[in-house]
């Protein structure tokens, strides 16, 4: 039977009109009811809501602390690296510590420390043309810390140019103070490395000892060497004994450290204690072998060159 709309027109049966429920008039067809989203719909749309909307809220807040926790991780596994020796693995490390760490929030002076610790390490792995750039870096990031000149002085050292090495010791000294023990001691130890101004940096090292107060195993190193270098070598042996004394009673008060902390940070330690005492001992040995005495001088030199002596390396 032909149905009609309101208007008197006919309406086909293709068209049925759908009644209030929604179901359709016309014979077996769906009405076109208005359908709703499934679950699997809802929730991809939510996975992608989520997904636009996390990083971008979310990770601008959590990334200072994502950044403090990977350069915090990258030092640990540097020192642990470095105290085992493995010098290519700490400065891929700090590398790592220094890129987390370079953004525009980070401090100067500590990316300016980073920058000389990897100097240093690239020093040692004889790599001076690297120490040397990172320490140019660091001078620039925190141009009034003393250290980037300090490291410079040694890789300069390193590198064969006395000039250059002098200079940076100098510029330290200007920027820390014309007392400042530490800087009076490395500027009087980069002279006596470099063989020029040994007057002066003998009254270097007096004026680092007497503003000291206790003089330390490192400053009495510097002394005897630069006496040594002067010809006076018995007091310089005299200096040398008295601080190889002492760094050897550090190094056994880091050996009761065992079981106590952390063995890759005391491992650390005791490297560093090593090639301190590598130095002392190869300063005895040759202010020894000066006064003809023969098998100290060799005992001495033996045992600098079993903790590490080597001047290629920066380690003299």
């Amino acid at each position: 039977m032909m149905k009609y709309d309101q208007l008197g027109f006919p309406i086909p049966t293709e068209f049925g009109l759908p009644t209030d429920d929604g179901i359709d008039q016309g014979p077996g067809r769906p009405s076109g009811r208005r359908r709703t989203a499934g679950p699997g719909k809802r929730l991809f749309l939510l996975a992608v809501f989520l997904t636009l909307l996390v990083p971008a809220v979310i990770v601008p807040v959590m990334m200072p602390a994502i950044r403090e926790a990977v350069v915090q991780w990258s030092l640990e596994r540097a020192i642990m690296r470095e105290g085992r020796g493995s010098l290519d693995a700490a400065i891929g490390d700090l590398s790592r510590a220094i890129r987390w760490a370079g953004g525009n929030d980070a401090a100067p002076p500590a990316l300016s420390r980073l920058l000389c610790w990897r100097a240093m390490l690239r020093i040692e792995n004889r790599d001076a043309g690297g120490g040397l750039a990172d320490a140019d870096q660091a001078a620039a990031v925190a141009p009034t810390t003393v250290q980037p000149h300090r490291v410079r002085a040694l890789a300069h050292v390193v590198l064969g140019d006395a000039d250059s090495a002098l200079t940076a010791a100098q510029v330290a000294v200007d920027i820390a103070g014309q007392n400042d023990p530490e800087t009076l001691n490395h500027r009087a130890y980069i002279r006596a490395l470099v063989g020029r101004d040994l007057e002066a940096a003998l009254k270097d090292i007096d004026q680092a000892l007497a503003d000291n107060g206790a003089p330390s195993p490192e400053l009495l190193d510097t002394r005897g060497y630069v006496l040594h270098l002067l010809g006076r070598q018995q007091e310089a042996v005299d200096d040398l004994n008295i601080a190889i004394d002492s760094a050897q009673n550090e190094r056994r008060r880091l050996l009761l450290l065992a079981g106590h902390v952390d063995p890759g940070e005391l491992a650390y330690r005791l490297r560093s204690a090593n090639h301190g005492l590598a130095v002392m001992h190869h300063h005895r040995g040759l202010a020894c072998r000066a006064l003809g005495l023969v098998g100290q001088a060799e005992q001495d030199l033996a045992v600098a060159e079993k903790k590490g002596f080597d001047p290629t390396r920066g380690i003299f």
